[in-house]
């Protein structure tokens, strides 16, 4: 991990937080106590960052200088809410797809989602507070500089997030091998939410039962699962593929 993309040290920290740099999450050591450590997590409470209590030994494969038992990890982005970018979108006149990633951890494949969601148009990627990938510069390069155009929101769960967004007037898509519908006869001219889960759990068992379609992509192979970068990169360009024949039917 580059320099950059972290910051050490209990005042360092609460510096930076006040001062508004995006945190991605905070590690903080299971034993850290006392007054300074105290103020740093009701700081941490009010400004909403995510904290993970670790063992030491994490925190020392990051920097073995002065850390004090504390160190944030940066985001390579500014993170947007749902709840501000909803709105602004259908103000905007716009027929928005939004991409939800349920428990994508590895760095390389949402950066490729990223870039895939950029080049396809859609309007946002949402990813959970918890279990979730951090957003640093590893990600940026993959997306190809992707991420520096689209809006990432970072949400407290990705439960919270589809029942909002189905509350908005989005029909929520889940691709899963649970799914028994072929993904090209669900409707994507219409504001959806497309949901892609990590390749060893899936989308977890709550968020599908909030899902109002559950598809699949046929495969024929041996393997018996794509990876799920491409399985988005499917998804997203069917929806591109349906909306702009939809253009050129209203043509």
């Amino acid at each position: 991990m580059e320099r950059n993309e972290y910051i050490f040290g209990i005042r360092a920290v609460m510096e930076a937080i006040e001062a508004g740099r995006d945190i991605d999450r905070l590690l903080v050591r299971k034993d850290l106590e006392g007054d300074l450590a105290t103020e740093l997590l009701a700081l941490t409470r009010r400004y909403g960052i995510v904290v993970r209590r670790v063992p030491v030994e994490r925190i020392n494969k990051i920097t073995r200088k002065n850390h004090q038992g504390v160190v944030a990890l940066l985001s390579a982005v500014t993170y947007n809410r749902l709840e501000y970018l909803v709105p602004q979108l259908y103000e905007e006149g716009r027929l928005p797809m939004i991409v939800v990633l349920d428990g994508i951890t590895d760095v390389r494949n949402f950066g490729a989602i990223a870039r895939t969601c950029e080049c396809a148009g859609a309007d946002a990627i949402v990813i959970p507070d918890h279990d979730s990938v951090t957003v640093n510069g590893d990600a940026v390069k993959t997306s190809a500089g992707a991420l520096h155009y689209l809006p990432v929101c970072r949400e407290r769960s990705t439960l919270g997030a589809v029942k909002f967004l189905k509350d908005n007037g989005y029909t929520v898509i889940a691709a899963s091998e649970k799914g028994a519908e072929n993904y090209t006869r669900a409707d994507y001219t219409v504001p959806v939410a497309i949901v892609m889960g990590s390749e060893d759990t899936g989308i977890s068992d709550e968020v599908l039962r909030q899902c109002d379609r559950l598809v699949s992509i046929p495969q024929f192979g041996n393997i018996g699962s794509l990876n799920v970068s491409v399985a988005a990169g499917v998804m997203i360009f069917e929806a591109v593929r349906q909306r702009l024949n939809a253009d050129m039917e209203v043509i």
